[in-house]
């Protein structure tokens, strides 16, 4: 994923690690899932692009000793502590750099594609790092197919949590970023010539980690959203003691988990 002053959740905020850890509570147990879905296993080469350190160290787990795992993003300052086989760390520009070589059985990316500009040569290089054979597995959220914070809209608590909703999706349409990406990830699987191609998207309610990833986005986005005149401080405050408060039922954007094989020659 390629980082820039612009990308509103940037890792080097004060509210990074809260924000890395609701999210691996939400959504690491649908990623393990397929990935064990896919057969890894022992002696696996895998290259993870742009994870956090908890998908990571679940597939050196898997991997064992004879595997091996190769680890690549554009800001390897997040990946604490300090990676020891058979992990293997590089920075690495998805959208700009050719794949960190060939001949894996697993290649997995989650969320790493919605800030890459040419997202099926990204894709394209993802599908070339495979064996024949090879897995590839996709994850992408999409905030346009269920754009509601609070999908049960019954009162102002739950209509200023959408209209904020609606804020944090004007500013990631005004940095570029490609709201419906997460829906296309099955054709685009096909257009890079992997078959078997499979996808599902996971849509968590009213479960708390929804609450914690809800108040540290608000927290990060705060001044810009103020600044836009999207909301005032006395909306975000509303807001925060709202979900604190546990009456919410909050959810996220649906998270699309497409996968796929390489031929076999």
């Amino acid at each position: 994923m390629t980082l820039t002053d612009g990308y509103l959740l940037a890792n080097r905020q004060t509210e990074a690690a809260e924000h890395f850890s609701a999210f691996a509570a939400l959504f690491d147990p649908t990623t393990f899932r397929h990935l064990e879905a896919l057969g890894i296993g022992s002696g696996w080469r895998c290259w993870e692009v742009g994870a956090g350190t908890s998908v990571v160290c679940w597939l050196a787990k898997k991997v064992g000793p004879t595997g091996r795992v190769v680890v690549t993003h554009t800001d390897t300052s997040r990946l604490a502590p300090a990676p020891r086989p058979p992990v293997e760390v590089r920075l690495h520009d998805l959208g700009a750099q050719e794949p960190p070589g060939e001949d894996f059985d697993l290649v997995h990316a989650r969320l790493a594609l919605v800030h890459v500009a040419d997202r099926e040569g990204a894709l394209r290089s993802m599908a070339k790092a495979l064996r024949p054979g090879g897995r590839l597995l996709v994850e992408d959220a999409d905030p346009a197919l269920q754009p509601l914070l609070c999908p049960d809209e019954y009162g102002p608590e739950q209509q200023l949590a959408n209209r904020l909703r609606q804020g944090f999706r004007r500013l990631l349409t005004d940095r570029g970023t490609d709201l419906p990406c997460g829906r296309t990830l099955p054709r685009l699987l096909r257009n890079a010539g992997l078959t078997r191609v499979q996808a599902d998207a996971y849509f968590p309610l009213a479960s708390p980690a929804c609450a914690a990833l809800e108040s540290v986005t608000i927290r990060q986005i705060r001044d810009q959203l103020v600044t836009a005149g999207l909301a005032t401080d006395q909306d975000i405050d509303r807001h925060l003691e709202n979900v604190a408060s546990g009456a919410l039922d909050l959810t996220t954007a649906p998270m699309i988990s497409a996968w796929g094989r390489k031929q076999e020659q």
